[in-house]
């Protein structure tokens, strides 16, 4: 019980983890503010307990698959949420671009807490209703909890040891990793749901890498590892990272654009 408990403690917190250090990087070379994270966390709390308190209820809607639904629902949104991000942050610095950008901050990681924190709030009252295992799998749990923060901290002070110029570009390339790891497994979700067909599976690395191991658990948490993902899968995580990659560059070639005139004109000047 102690060992499972840190690895899917971990694996939850280690998704909203490194979404929130990614986005804490931008924050800082955006010279913002953090008080957009309180109120993320706020509501990323609250979304989560309320969604636990409610999942037996949630799991009946859409004919019994209700909690696969919602969660995918808020995996895709938070995918369309970050390459609306990269759009914004890659683009001018108008203030209505700025509210934008923290309203795609704050939703982002709301819905991934709220996500992760439901079901981590399920596993401990689960736990909770065993006596005889509440002692490990409380430690368990505070021992993962503690490293996948440490782990989100790191790599925050981390990516501040690289040169100014691959700042910007590294923090892109891993949102569009976990843009293309959420697409992925809201993909899984609906087919698991029968909201989407079954598609042949694109390769089996279980032999040597099972889903279930630690480094297993510890690769789905960081870039949405599966043995046996799907064509459809495939295709869901690839369209993820494009799509961020697409609106980032979409965001930057209209800044270039609306420069232009402007040096145009003090040229002329």
């Amino acid at each position: 019980m102690f060992l499972n408990s840190v690895v899917l403690i971990l694996q939850e917190i280690l998704e909203a983890a490194l979404l929130v250090s990614v986005l804490m990087v931008f924050s800082r070379l955006d010279e913002r503010r953090p008080y957009w994270l309180l109120t993320a966390l706020s509501a990323g709390f609250a979304g989560s307990l309320l969604l636990s308190l409610n999942m037996a209820n949630v799991s009946e809607w859409f004919d019994y698959v209700g909690q696969e639904v919602v969660n995918a629902s808020m995996q895709y949104a938070i995918t369309l949420l970050l390459a609306l991000f990269a759009f914004s942050m890659s683009g001018d610095r108008s203030p209505g671009r700025q509210r934008l950008v923290t309203i795609c901050m704050v939703a982002s990681v709301a819905f991934s807490l709220t996500r992760e924190g439901a079901e981590v709030f399920i596993y401990i009252e689960g736990v909770l209703s065993q006596p005889s295992h509440l002692q490990p799998t409380l430690t368990g749990a505070g021992i993962g909890a503690g490293i996948g923060i440490s782990v989100g901290i790191l790599l925050y002070y981390s990516l501040f040891w690289l040169p100014r110029c691959w700042i910007t570009s590294c923090c892109l390339l891993l949102l569009a990793l976990i843009a293309g790891n959420m697409s992925s497994q809201a993909t899984l979700l609906l087919t698991q749901a029968d909201w989407l067909p079954p598609t042949a599976i694109l390769w089996d690395s279980g032999h040597w890498l099972p889903e279930n191991s630690i480094p297993g658990h510890l690769l789905y948490a960081l870039v949405g590892y599966e043995a046996t993902p799907s064509v459809l899968q495939g295709v869901a995580y690839a369209a993820g990272i494009i799509l961020v990659a697409l609106m980032a560059w979409l965001g930057s070639r209209q800044r270039h654009l609306k420069r232009q005139p402007l040096l145009a004109d003090r040229k002329e000047d």
